[in-house]
C-alpha cells in the first residue's frame, strides 16, 4: 500500500521524536524541582499553528491563535471567562444593570495601570467599546455592543453605560477576549495595554516577544517574557518540541499525543472545550442557496467519525447549533446522524440527481482542519458529494476577507455563549458571517432573547434560534474538540480551560519555568 504524503509526513515526525529524545542533553526529568515556591525569571518560548503575514496586535481585530494569544497577554477587559468558565472580574470590580438591563453602571479597580505607567480610567473604557463599534470601521466585537447608546463618565472610577434595548447578557460580551480596554491614544503600531506582559517585537506571522509588564494590577507575572514562534505545519511545531526549540506548543494533532506520552521529558494539557472547525456553505450561492443541499451536505457527514479521525475521539460530537457550554443549549433536539440514502433523495428533489460537484476551500487555519476537510470529503462521496480540496496557505485565506467570500470552505471558532456566537457570525453585521446568513426575522429574535431578563424565558427563545439553525443554518457543526497542548515538565503553572484557545486560554501571567 503506497503512503500518503501525511502519513509520511507523520513517520517522519515520529523518527524525529526518535531522534530528539536520543540527543537530548536537558537535565533528567527526576533532577526538575517542580514544588513551590515558584521561581521567577526565565523566558517561556511558545509554539502556534495559523499565524500569517495578516497577523496582528491590534488589541480589537484578532483572526489567529496567535493573534488571541498576543491579545490575552498584552490588553486585559473589565471581565474574563476564569478557567471554569465562570465570570472573573478583571478591570472592574462591580459591572451592574438597572432592572430592565438598559443601563449598566460599571466600577473600575482602584490603581489600574497601563504598561506605560499612566492610569486606566473610565474615559479609556468609553474609547475602547467607541473604537470597537465605529461604524466607519467596526471591530471584531462591534456587533456585541452596537446596541449601545451613550456612555458618560459619572465618577473618577465609575461609568455608566446607555443601551437602546434590554440587553441581560452585555457582560457575556464585555468578557470576549477581543474587549481589551485601550488608552484614548491608542495607536496599534505603539500597542499599549494593561495586560501582564507588553509588547517587545512583533514580526506578522513568524514570531512576537512579549515582556513583562512591571505596571501590571495583579500579581507580577513570574515570566521575564513570552516568545510565540508561528510554524507553518503542525509536524515542523512537534519537531521543535522534541528538539527542545520551544518549551510549549498549542493544539497538538491528537493523533500525535502518542509522540509526547513517550517523552519522559514532556506532558499534555488537555481541556475539554467548545472550540469547533465548523464547514462553512454559503446560503446565498449555488447550490447552497437550497436548503436542500444544505441538509444533503449535513446528512452526508459521519460526526462520530470525524471526530475519531481528527481528533482522535478527544472531542464531543456536533449538531450543527452553536455553544454547547451555553446552559441554554438544547438537549432535546435529535442528534443528526449519517444517512446517506436520505442525502441522494434531497440532493435529487434540489436538481441534481446524479450528485454534486463543489470545491473546498481549506488552510490549516486550526490544528485538525485540513484533517476535518479530506475525511468529510472521503464520507460524502457515497452521496454523490464530489469534493475537490483547493488547499491553499494561511496568509492567502485570510487575506482580504477570503474566507468570508469562498462558497465553501472551512472556519473554527472558540468557546463562546450562543448570543454571542450569533452577533460573531450570524447577522448582517456579524464580522466572520462566512455562510453570510441573513434572516431579518432570527435577528429580530436574537435581539428580542437579549431583552429578557429572565434567564428560563431567555433559554426558550434561544432553543427556537437554535432549532433554526439545526434545520436551515449554513454551517457543518460536526464537533467539538478537546484541546491538546504539550509541554516540557519545566514550565509550570498551566491550567486547562474550556475557551479552546492554546494553552489554557494563553493566560501566562501565573506560568513560571523550573529550575534544574
Amino acid at each position: 500500500m503506497q503512503m500518503t504524503r501525511r502519513q509520511m509526513l507523520r513517520a517522519t515526525v515520529l523518527g524525529g521524536a526518535t531522534l530528539a529524545l536520543a540527543s537530548c542533553t536537558t537535565a533528567p526529568v527526576e533532577e526538575i524541582n517542580t514544588s513551590g515556591p515558584p521561581r521567577r525569571g526565565g523566558r517561556l518560548r511558545v509554539g502556534l499553528v495559523g499565524g500569517s503575514s495578516t497577523d496582528t496586535v491590534d488589541a480589537h481585530i484578532p483572526t489567529s491563535a496567535s493573534d488571541g494569544t498576543r491579545l490575552i497577554n498584552m490588553y486585559d477587559s473589565l471581565v474574563r471567562y476564569d478557567s471554569n468558565y465562570d465570570l472573573q472580574y478583571r478591570l472592574a470590580t462591580a459591572i451592574e444593570p438597572n432592572d430592565d438591563a438598559t443601563v449598566w453602571t460599571i466600577t473600575l479597580r482602584d490603581g489600574v495601570q497601563f504598561s506605560d505607567g499612566r492610569p486606566v480610567r473610565p474615559e479609556d473604557v468609553i474609547f475602547s467599546y467607541d473604537r470597537i463599534r465605529d461604524p466607519d470601521n467596526p471591530k471584531s466585537g462591534a456587533a456585541s455592543i452596537n446596541h449601545i447608546e451613550s456612555m458618560e463618565v459619572t465618577g473618577p472610577n465609575e461609568l455608566r453605560i446607555y443601551l437602546n434595548a434590554p440587553d441581560a447578557t452585555l457582560i457575556d460580551s464585555l468578557a470576549e477576549y477581543q474587549m481589551g480596554i485601550v488608552p484614548e491614544d491608542y495607536d496599534p503600531k505603539n500597542p499599549i495595554g494593561s495586560g501582564p506582559f507588553k509588547l517587545e517585537h512583533f514580526s506578522p506571522g513568524q514570531s512576537t516577544k512579549m515582556v513583562r509588564n512591571e505596571n501590571f494590577w495583579g500579581e507580577t507575572p513570574y515570566l521575564d517574557s513570552v516568545v510565540i514562534i508561528d510554524f507553518q505545519e503542525e509536524d515542523a511545531m512537534l519537531n521543535a518540541l522534541l528538539s527542545s526549540q520551544v518549551d510549549a506548543i498549542g493544539s497538538l494533532n491528537h493523533s500525535l499525543a502518542r509522540v509526547i506520552d513517550a517523552d519522559p521529558r514532556l506532558d499534555t494539557l488537555i481541556s475539554q472545550t467548545g472550540m469547533w472547525l465548523p464547514l462553512t456553505m454559503r446560503v446565498d450561492v449555488a447550490p447552497f442557496d437550497d436548503v436542500r443541499v444544505r441538509r444533503a451536505m449535513r446528512l452526508a457527514a459521519d460526526r462520530p467519525q470525524l471526530v475519531d479521525q481528527v481528533y482522535s475521539g478527544e472531542g464531543q460530537v456536533g449538531n450543527d447549533m452553536f455553544s454547547p457550554y451555553d446552559p441554554a443549549y438544547p438537549e432535546d433536539i435529535p442528534q443528526r446522524g449519517q444517512n446517506i440514502e436520505e442525502a441522494k433523495r434531497l440532493l435529487a428533489e434540489a436538481g441534481y440527481p446524479d450528485g454534486i460537484d463543489v470545491t473546498l476551500n481549506a488552510a490549516e487555519i486550526q490544528t485538525g482542519a485540513l484533517r476535518s476537510a479530506q475525511v468529510y470529503a472521503e464520507q460524502v462521496r457515497p452521496a454523490g458529494i464530489n469534493v475537490t480540496i483547493n488547499q491553499v496557505d494561511s496568509s492567502t485565506f485570510f487575506a482580504d476577507g477570503n474566507y468570508l467570500e469562498y462558497p465553501f470552505a472551512l472556519s473554527f471558532y472558540y468557546t463562546r455563549n450562543f448570543l454571542q456566537q450569533v452577533n460573531q457570525c450570524a447577522t448582517a453585521d456579524s464580522p466572520f458571517n462566512e455562510t453570510h446568513w441573513v434572516d431579518p426575522e432570527f435577528t429580530a429574535l436574537a435581539n428580542e432573547a437579549r431583552t429578557i431578563v429572565d434567564d428560563e424565558k431567555r433559554s426558550e427563545m434561544i432553543h427556537e434560534l437554535q432549532q433554526r439553525l439545526y434545520d436551515d443554518g449554513g454551517y457543518i457543526i460536526w464537533g467539538f474538540a478537546n484541546q491538546i497542548d504539550a509541554y516540557h515538565k519545566y514550565v509550570v503553572g498551566l491550567q486547562t480551560h474550556p475557551g479552546g484557545m492554546p494553552l489554557g486560554q494563553a493566560m501566562f501571567e501565573r506560568v513560571w519555568i523550573a529550575e534544574a
